[in-house]
């Protein structure tokens, strides 16, 4: 009976053998929590004292940050310095660029200014035989320009001679041309003139007057000539004619 029971252990019909753990699985989790949480605090330990080595490390002292700090600051004072200058400087340029734009101006009206005395000289010398002679009006160089079809500039000096009273008087001006395929002679001032017309066409010096002014003239008008007259007390005293 035993030889039977030990052949039937031995033989491939025996019974399987299972293996039994004497450790429950919640203990055998926590062991592999523990084990991987170890193995990973290892793993950054060994991180860090490698950047630590190489000089990475992001550890930085309060001492570092206090002198970062008092960089920042300093390069920010420095940077706020320099803008003020450039700014107070940008100022100053554009004080100067304008008062070299007005200084600009002023220079183009005294050119002016200084020509037209110029002009008023070399008539003033042209007359001079006559300012010790008898006394008379004369006009000197008329001259008239067309700035647009319609508006005429002329210009011209009226100077008396002699050591009389002041010349009271008026101009009369004639402006011959054509309009509408017709030649006519326009009179201005005409009898619709405004106040600043007839203003311009007033004579009151001693010596000599300068005269110069704009006159409309019709649509279509062709102008051929003016003609200027110094009128005193409805008396003509001198006249001058001038083609374009």
């Amino acid at each position: 009976m035993k030889y039977k029971l030990w052949v039937r252990r031995m033989s491939i019909s025996a019974p399987k053998m299972t293996v039994k753990s004497h450790y429950p699985w919640p203990l055998k989790a926590l062991f592999l929590v523990l084990v991987l949480g170890f193995g990973g605090a290892i793993a950054m330990w060994i991180y860090d004292l490698g950047r630590d080595f190489t000089g990475h490390s992001p550890v930085v002292s309060k001492q570092q940050l206090t002198d970062l700090n008092q960089k920042v600051e300093a390069l920010t004072a420095e940077r706020d310095r320099f803008s003020s200058t450039v700014n107070a400087a940008e100022s100053r340029l554009n004080i100067e660029k304008a008062a070299q734009e007005q200084l600009g101006q002023q220079i183009k009206v005294l050119e002016t200014e200084n020509a037209k005395l110029k002009e008023d000289l070399a008539f003033f010398e042209g007359l001079l035989p006559n300012a010790t002679g008898k006394q008379g009006i004369t006009i000197q160089r008329l001259t008239a320009e067309l700035l647009t079809p319609t508006q005429l500039r002329y210009r011209m000096l009226i100077m008396q001679g002699g050591k009389g009273p002041n010349f009271v008087g008026n101009v009369q001006l004639l402006v011959t041309a054509t309009v509408a395929g017709k030649s006519t002679v326009l009179t201005f001032p005409g009898a619709n003139a405004t106040a600043t017309e007839k203003a311009a066409s007033q004579l009151d010096f001693k010596y000599y007057q300068r005269v110069e002014a704009e006159l409309t003239l019709p649509e279509g008008s062709v102008v051929k000539a003016i003609q200027a007259k110094v009128m005193e007390k409805g008396q003509m005293r001198a006249q001058q004619t001038s083609n374009l």
